[in-house]
């Protein structure tokens, strides 16, 4: 894990198009899932970071592990137009490493509904076969 990216947005879907975008046309690279984040935390990452003050406050805010290095990551965001601000944490800043001790501890921004399950080998007449999925 070389950088954080934060994600500030005003509504969930803006949320999820711009996880989407990021590996969509941003070629960038998850370590773990997205975790969700309180929009306080997020706002104030961003003047840290940026340390500027704060124009407007976000509604829903994640962080997700980029496997890419910082300056990588910096670099293919400017080339793509995300629905949601994007803050690119690198370890040279303080909040990063709050960051990373708390984000094992932070639940996922989106949960899945149905935990994955593998398939398992059904016994029919003496073979084991895997079940056929049909639509």
């Amino acid at each position: 894990m070389n950088s954080l990216a934060v994600i500030r947005a005003n509504d969930s879907s803006k949320l999820r198009t711009t996880l989407h975008d990021l590996v969509k046309y941003g070629h960038m690279s998850y370590a773990n899932v997205p975790k969700r984040l309180e929009p306080s935390f997020a706002d104030s990452i961003l003047v840290n970071v940026m340390k500027s003050p704060l124009k407007s406050g976000c509604t829903v805010a994640a962080v997700v592990p980029l496997i890419d290095s910082a300056s990588a990551a910096i670099s293919r965001l400017r080339k793509i137009h995300p629905p949601a601000h994007v803050i690119i944490v690198s370890p040279r800043h303080k909040i990063y490493h709050e960051l990373i001790g708390c984000i094992e501890m932070l639940p996922e921004a989106f949960p899945r509904k149905h935990p994955i399950q593998k398939k398992q080998a059904i016994p029919l007449y003496g073979l084991n076969i895997l079940p056929s999925v049909t639509a």
